[in-house]
C-alpha cells in the first residue's frame, strides 16, 4: 500500500515489507540513510534481524527481532535506519515491516518523539482459544495495555496463530481496520486472505474474528478514520500543497535539525 486499487486506508497510508531475505556475512546492510519526515508517524516492526535508528532529536537505538520502533516525525525530523555493524559483519535473516500512520491536521506539527521497545518489553498475550499469541504494541486487549501510548489512540499488534486457531478483536465499530498477512493464510467470515496481502474490511460490526488456515503471522491494527485531505510529497504528508511546499523549504533551511523529546 498504496496500490492502484487501494491508495490508502487513512490514517494508514503506506506499508513496506522488506524481506524476508538472508544477508551474507560482510554485507552492506540496509540503505536507508539520513532522510526527513514531517506530518506523520513511522511504525517499524523488526521480525528478523536487527535495525539501528538515529535521528536529529538525539535518539539512538538498536532494536532486535520482535521489537518495534515508533517515531513521531511531527514538525520534522531527519532519521536514518541502517543495519548495525554486527549484522553487516555476521549476516543473517532480515525481515522488517514499516507502516506510515497519518496524523490529523491538529497534530501534524507536534513535537517529534521516538520510542524503541525490544521484544521483552511488549506483552505477548494468549489468544482466546490458546492457539496463538497477540504481541500488543499499543492500545488495550484482553485486560492488557501495550507499552506505546499512541497520540491518536491507535491499536497495533502482531498476531501469531497456529493453523485452526481463532482470535477475536472487539471494539472496531467506526474504526478503520488495518490487516496485513505477513505469513500464512487466514479467513474472515469465510473469505481468504493469503500471505503478502492486505485486506480492506467492510465498515460494519464491532468485532473482527480471524481464523488461521495455516500457521500465520498477521499485522493487525485499527484507528479512527481521518476524513481530511492528503497532500503527499516524498517523505512529507500534509493536508495542503502549501504545507507541503513549506515542509520542503523548512528542510532545505535546516529547520529539521532540532531537539525532540
Amino acid at each position: 500500500m498504496p496500490g492502484p486499487d487501494l491508495p490508502d486506508l487513512n490514517p494508514f497510508l503506506f506499508l513496506n515489507h522488506h524481506g524476508p531475505q538472508v544477508y551474507a556475512p560482510h554485507n552492506g546492510g540496509l540503505p536507508f540513510g539520513p532522510h526527513p519526515h514531517r506530518g506523520f508517524e513511522t511504525v517499524t516492526f523488526v521480525l528478523e534481524g536487527s535495525l539501528a535508528h538515529s535521528d536529529t532529536g538525539g535518539h539512538e537505538s538498536i532494536i532486535d527481532a520482535g521489537g518495534v520502533q515508533w517515531m513521531t516525525a511531527g514538525s520534522g525530523l531527519v532519521h536514518a535506519e541502517l543495519s548495525p555493524q554486527s549484522f553487516m559483519e555476521q549476516g543473517g535473516k532480515l525481515e522488517i515491516l514499516q507502516l506510515w500512520l497519518n496524523l490529523p491536521a491538529k497534530l501534524k506539527m507536534t513535537q517529534p518523539r521516538y520510542v524503541g521497545v525490544q521484544e521483552n518489553g511488549i506483552p505477548s498475550i494468549p489468544t482466546q482459544d490458546g492457539t496463538g499469541r497477540v504481541q500488543l504494541v499499543s492500545g488495550e486487549w484482553s485486560g492488557f495495555r501495550g507499552p506505546i501510548e499512541s497520540l491518536t489512540d491507535t491499536f497495533m499488534s502482531v498476531v501469531r496463530v497456529k493453523a485452526g486457531g481463532h482470535v477475536k478483536f472487539p471494539g472496531v465499530a467506526g474504526r478503520r481496520v488495518f490487516l496485513y498477512v505477513v505469513r500464512g493464510n487466514i479467513a474472515i467470515e469465510g473469505e481468504r486472505v493469503t500471505e503478502f496481502n492486505l485486506a480492506e474490511l467492510r465498515d460494519d460490526g464491532d468485532v473482527v474474528e480471524l481464523e488461521a488456515k495455516d500457521d500465520s503471522i498477521i499485522l493487525f491494527g485499527h484507528a479512527d478514520p481521518l476524513h481530511e485531505p492528503i497532500a503527499a510529497g516524498g517523505p512529507f504528508i500534509m493536508n495542503t500543497q502549501a504545507e507541503l511546499n513549506q515542509a520542503f523549504a523548512d528542510f532545505k533551511a535546516g529547520k529539521f535539525n532540532v531537539s525532540a523529546t
